[in-house]
């Protein structure tokens, strides 16, 4: 038997744009016009949140869960500088007020991913005017919303964002190998968390204000010093960024001399939230690796293939050295987002079991870990590469929004409600599962 400490929070995540539908206003829909969603899809209703989020948040009742984590959509919320959409903010309480009627407590993210296509044309994060204008958005929605929830989220991995968006190419506004931008934006990014979370506490003083962070394990493919290197680089660059801002206002390491400071921003943190998912392997490039020499081997376990590239290895073991790492803030820490893209449930009930089985030995190990949200309730729109990748405990048809559970929403219900994992559980589904050529990859 695992079991977990009495009050430890069990719940999903969730983000406005890839569950609610119907955002216009932002600059994925632009980039969606543009061609660029690899998959071809569209977003459309997505999950169709945004008139039916209730008929979900049923099914997340019935799993017994105790929090949810839910964002706001800033281009519903302001389509246009200065314009404040009263409709959109009375849809969004009845949302707020249907998560607590169901005996559930919300962390709302600000950011994820999304903001108005009017931010994205004066520069976004990159513009000195853009903290302060995501600032703006902070202290409205506090106004209007901060007697339905206290738990914030500033800014949902703001390594993804900058490195996606200003490196590789795969996030608006897809510029590619643009350095001096990319920082900029993760500069950006967490001036903007440290002017957020002044004015959260300046307004709600029971507030409890974090960011959420990408952790991704990178493990040299050899033992070489030049493959070693790499790894590390990536690793301090993706995965300790947001800890350094947080504890010297700067990136780590020699990094520091190519970007600028945040001395804002240290010390503004009330708890961290962990996003883990995956491991990635490093090798030295060669010539036209337009991946850096990161790259996933055939033979590790993975769920499902995206449409050009593997998603990544799926790796449990990953919260370990994700814990070890930002528990040097001295802060709570919450597993905001884990799973694992899986549309025929092949490896998800082991991701769960066993990162899980993982949480618990570090609780154990006196680690504060006060909560585990699986990403995600049901499969959603996953950014570039459309339905392509299914995350959800429950299936979705997205042209008739039919939901169907898999087994891993049968498995988590379980765990949840005994806030625990049987030995049972643990005997079926700790180990992972093999294909009939003795490896559990995509197929």
């Amino acid at each position: 038997m695992v079991s977990f400490p009495p009050g430890f929070q069990w719940g999903v995540s969730t983000s406005a744009h890839q569950f609610e539908g119907g955002n216009v206003h932002n600059q994925w829909h632009e980039w969606e016009a543009r061609g660029r969603i690899r998959s071809g899809d569209k977003c459309g209703f997505a999950c169709n949140w945004w008139h039916e989020a209730e008929e979900d948040l049923d099914r997340a009742h019935d799993l017994g869960l105790n929090v949810m984590r839910l964002s706001l959509e800033w281009s519903r919320l302001e389509p246009k500088p200065g314009k404040w959409d009263k409709a959109a903010a009375r849809r969004y309480r009845e949302i707020f007020k249907a998560v607590r009627s169901r005996g559930m407590r919300i962390f709302t993210s600000l950011h994820h991913f999304t903001h108005p296509l009017w931010f994205e044309y004066k520069g976004a994060f990159t513009s000195k005017e853009g903290p302060k204008l995501f600032n703006y958005f902070a202290e409205r929605v506090i106004t209007e919303f901060g007697d339905l929830c206290t738990d914030w989220v500033t800014f949902n991995e703001p390594n993804v964002y900058a490195a996606f968006g200003y490196m590789f190419g795969e996030f608006p506004p897809g510029r590619i190998n643009d350095l001096q931008a990319g920082m900029a934006a993760l500069i950006g990014a967490h001036r903007a968390h440290a002017l957020a979370y002044d004015t959260i506490h300046r307004l709600q003083s029971d507030a409890g204000v974090g960011i959420a962070v990408n952790y991704v394990v990178f493990r040299a493919a050899t033992a070489s010093l030049s493959d070693r290197m790499l790894a590390r680089v990536y690793d301090a660059a993706f995965n300790r960024s947001t800890l350094s801002f947080l504890k010297t206002g700067s990136m780590p390491g020699t990094m520091s001399v190519l970007a600028g400071r945040v001395p804002e921003a240290v010390g503004k943190i009330d708890f961290i939230g962990l996003n883990i998912y995956n491991r990635l392997h490093v090798r030295w490039p060669k010539a036209q690796d337009k991946a850096g020499g990161i790259f996933v081997p055939p033979d590790v376990p993975q769920g499902d293939h995206g449409v050009e590239l593997p998603y990544g290895e799926a790796f449990p073991d990953g919260v370990i050295p994700a814990v070890e790492v930002y528990s040097e803030l001295k802060k709570p820490i919450y597993i905001l987002e884990n799973g694992v893209p899986d549309r025929t449930d092949r490896i998800r009930p082991w991701v769960i079991v066993k990162t899980l089985q993982n949480i618990s030995d570090l609780i154990q190990r006196g680690y504060d870990i006060r909560g585990y949200f699986h990403w995600s309730l049901v499969d959603n729109f996953e950014w570039n590469e459309g339905w392509k990748l299914r995350f959800g405990l429950f299936e979705v048809d997205p042209r008739t929004q039919k939901r169907s559970p898999r087994l891993s929403a049968r498995l988590y219900r379980d765990i949840v409600t005994q806030n625990a994992i049987s030995d049972a559980t643990l005997e079926h589904f700790g180990k992972l599962p093999a294909t009939k050529n003795g490896s559990s990859v995509a197929p």
